[in-house]
């Protein structure tokens, strides 16, 4: 007999996960199938940073609600999600601007400004004019949460588990995979940037890309950062700082006089492991295949950076990798594949950030 469930959930990356806990939230059985023998994706490269504050729209709400369920599921599961905060440092007058429209719009409670000392209070910066703390925002450990959900939901009654079984093709009400069929009543595909390997036209019509990115893993012995800290740089990425008039004159400065990093599309930010590493990053480059090699050039920038942000010239390297997730127009990729059937992907590079909250929406829609 073909095993069955309500719910079948390609891929065991974090947006996978989320869709899985909130499944077993509602009572449904599912199953989790996964290619690989645990989670290697984006889900266990990334900075571990719930950046909630500085999203907008459907992203902020999805952040909000994901924030809840990532402190529940510290508790539940058994690893760090903790109430960190962000710094964003500005250490140019059009990023303490930029700052500053973000406070009005938001209010205090949301946004709180800094002088230069309130900054250096809070982590151990150099050059800083000011800055903002946004208290909203968190911070796991990406490489412990990930196992431990998927350990969390295998305890759990209903679920089941297939690790290191690829997927062959998905069909209403049933999923095709190497070691045989699985049927359940509704499917959710969550391969992320290998959506075009099991669904290539689903990734055409969305003008679905890869998102590859350089990252590092540095050792600064004595330093102690808690919250995550985001540089200017960070203000041209994220969407509630990119749109203020102090962002907009800031990359016009940039085009002049730092076009190094506009290029690499570089957003310097940190934060800081449980073994006390740094994770610094992060280049940005765009395509659908990308040649194998990583650029030595990128890793140097960001090494600059780090050393100009802290003033400390002691970085050693400890590990390098390259980050891929997908990247399309908007934010999400939500696609009717077949009746019960729906690919998701989080399409901008913040799956930690909002997946929790994006997955009630999808198991709404069906």
């Amino acid at each position: 007999m073909t095993p069955s469930s309500d719910l079948i959930v390609v891929g065991a990356g974090i947006v996978g996960l989320a869709h899985a806990v909130e499944a077993v939230a509602r009572g449904l059985s599912v199953t989790v199938v996964e290619r690989d023998e645990r989670a290697v994706g984006a889900s266990v490269r990334n900075f571990g940073h719930g950046c909630v504050t500085a999203q907008t729209g459907e992203a902020l709400a999805f952040g909000e609600r994901a924030r809840g369920t990532w402190l529940r599921m510290g508790r539940a599961a058994g690893f760090s999600a903790v109430e960190t905060g962000t710094v964003v440092v500005a250490r140019a007058a059009e990023e303490l601007a930029a700052l500053e429209e973000l406070a009005d719009e938001r209010g205090a409670d949301d946004v709180v400004l800094l002088d230069a000392a309130a900054v250096g209070g809070r982590v151990p910066v150099t050059g800083a004019l000011g800055g903002a703390f946004l208290p909203r925002d968190i911070r796991v450990d990406p490489r412990a949460a990930a196992p431990a959900i998927a350990a969390w939901l295998a305890r759990q009654p209903g679920v089941t588990f297939h690790w290191a079984t690829p997927v062959l093709g998905v069909d209403e009400g049933v999923v095709r995979t190497g070691r045989g069929e699985l049927r359940a009543d509704r499917v959710v595909v969550c391969t992320g940037h290998d959506l075009d390997r099991l669904l290539p036209e689903v990734a055409e019509e969305a003008g679905l890309q890869r998102c590859v990115l350089q990252m590092l893993q540095v050792r600064a012995p004595g330093l102690r950062i808690d919250p995550a800290v985001l540089t200017g740089s960070s203000m041209l990425r994220y969407p509630a700082l990119s749109r203020t008039a102090g962002a907009r004159a800031l990359r016009g400065r940039w085009a002049d006089e730092r076009p190094d990093l506009l290029g690499a599309v570089v957003n310097h930010m940190l934060t800081q492991r449980p073994d006390g590493d740094l994770v610094v990053g992060d280049t940005h480059s765009y395509a659908r295949t990308h040649p194998p090699f990583s650029d030595e050039s990128l890793d140097e920038l960001l090494l600059a950076e780090t050393r100009s942000l802290l003033g400390v010239h002691d970085l050693r390297v400890v590990h390098r990798w390259r980050g891929v997730y997908a990247s399309a127009e908007g934010e999400f990729l939500r696609a009717r594949v077949a009746p019960g059937v729906t690919a998701v992907s989080v399409t901008s590079g913040i799956g930690m950030t909002t997946a929790f909250g994006l997955a009630p929406s999808v198991l709404d829609s069906f």
